[in-house]
């Protein structure tokens, strides 16, 4: 790699604040006092992301009578709520191909199920009035590969056999680059209806708003220490004191849950983004990107990038850390080399935007499990339900997650819960060294098969053969 590249790509970030974008704002609400002593309410959400915001709201839209009480250990919407891409996707199975793969019997209804959780998404944004830059754009998945193509080609031609491709189409190189014009694009998958784009943090914050509108009261900076059943109801620990309530749903996600045995099911893989600094009029018609879609390229090591509502560029994903051990630590946040690949591999992409400069780049931890898609259950004889496992895609499908966990609460049976989807587990991961050892194993496969035209290795053939299907 010559000198002078290197020196150009990272001068493009000598700028940048080491925040999140969409955090970085003076208009962000301050946060609600802590607990302070002990409440009691019917339902305890832990959690101030999108899974807890969710619960409570659907929670007291379902009965506005029903006493909601939301702990949050800092404030609302300050971790992955608060810094992903902005992606807000109907699919509820970490895409069609995941979803098919795994629920075949079943996708059809999954598909109507992440539809309607988008549509209502829409519908609550408005509802309440929600000022987050919500664009139902679509989303456009780019090949920039031949065998990316050829994938690309072949999961179309499967949903269209199952009747399951409805607004989509595909696009050859010159349609692709007249909707976004790259050189590197060789053509793309776009989903027309099944994604938005808005800004995280203000969904966060106006879900906040929404909730207290409602009743609900939050305390921030009140992180839940422990879980004990107490009579016929449960009992959370904070540190100034205690919520006892008949019910507790827990959506914690990449922290460690107050359910012990829920624990090896997930484990933390820190995703990283870059923002440039808002488009010229010149620069933004170099690109085009008129119609404003979320894009993604189709390698298992994938970019995902948009543009925000003042036309800067966010620019993420690639490097997928796993740390030693698990842990949830704040000095991963911050990884130069990933951010220096990034700029790197952002001009490489436009190469006329040469001389755009980053002005933020962030980083933090988002959950996996090995299904790449949510999974749910209950504890203590059905007072507590839980939701976690989103893998980078929770900002819609937590929504759902939130129906899931209170239809578990209410012991009904509803289509949500009669899915196979939701009855099942993931396969946990292994201990130390274990975990770290196959997950550096199965990155590098999966970084070998980008370079050789996407041919697995006999690794990740047996991790297909297992039901792990480790493909993104």
């Amino acid at each position: 790699m010559a000198r002078s590249a290197m020196n150009r790509w990272t001068t493009s970030l000598s700028d940048a604040k080491p925040v999140p974008y969409w955090l970085d704002d003076p208009a962000k609400p301050g946060p609600e006092p802590a607990l302070v002593g002990d409440e009691r309410c019917d339902l305890l959400v832990v959690g101030g992301g999108y899974s807890g915001l969710w619960t409570a709201l659907i929670a007291k839209e379902r009965d506005p009578g029903r006493d909601v009480v939301l702990v949050e250990g800092r404030e609302i919407g300050w971790a992955a709520s608060g810094r992903n891409g902005g992606f807000c996707a109907a699919s509820l199975t970490h895409g069609l191909p995941n979803g098919l793969a795994r629920w075949p019997k079943e996708i059809a209804k999954l598909e109507e199920l992440g539809a309607r959780n988008l549509d209502e998404i829409e519908a609550a944004v408005k509802r309440y009035a929600i000022d987050c830059d919500f664009e139902r754009t679509g989303e456009i998945d780019v090949a920039t590969q031949p065998h990316q193509l050829a994938e690309l080609h072949e999961t179309y031609e499967e949903l269209a056999a199952l009747g399951l491709t409805g607004t989509a189409e595909l696009l050859d190189r010159d349609a692709v680059r007249a909707q976004v014009d790259s050189p590197t694009f060789l053509g793309g998958f776009w989903d027309r209806d099944g994604v938005a784009l808005l800004h995280p943090a203000k969904l966060a914050w106006g879900l906040k708003h929404a909730c207290r509108d409602l009743g609900v009261r939050i305390h921030e900076h009140t992180p839940a220490l422990d879980l004990a059943s107490t009579g016929p109801g449960m009992a959370v620990r904070t540190p100034y004191g205690r919520v006892f309530a008949r019910q507790v749903a827990l959506g914690t996600n990449v922290f460690p849950s107050l359910v012990k045995r829920v624990r090896p099911y997930t484990v933390p893989v820190y995703d990283y983004a870059l923002m440039t600094e808002p488009l010229s009029a010149d620069q933004l018609a170099a690109v085009g990107w008129q119609g404003r879609q979320g894009l993604g390229d189709a390698a298992n090591q994938f970019h995902y990038f948009r543009l925000s509502a003042d036309n800067r560029i966010l620019w993420g994903g690639y490097d997928a850390i796993y740390p030693f051990g698990g842990k949830v630590r704040a000095e991963y946040d911050q990884r130069p080399e990933t951010f220096a690949r990034l700029a790197r591999h952002f001009f490489t992409c436009f190469p006329q935007l040469e001389g755009l400069r980053f002005t933020h780049a962030w980083g933090g931890a988002i959950d996996t499990c090995s299904r790449f898609s949510a999974f749910f259950g209950t504890a203590y004889a059905g007072r507590v339900a839980y939701a976690a496992g989103y893998t980078g895609l929770g900002v819609g499908a937590t929504r759902f997650g939130a129906d899931v966990m209170l239809d578990l609460l209410a012991g009904e049976r509803t289509e949500r819960t009669a899915l196979e989807m939701v009855r099942s587990k993931p396969l946990p991961f292994p201990p130390e060294p274990f975990a770290w050892t196959g997950i550096t194993l199965t990155k590098k496969a999966l970084a070998r098969a980008d370079e050789r035209g996407g041919r697995r290795n006999l690794w990740l053939r047996a991790l297909d053969r297992a039901g792990l299907g480790f493909d993104s």
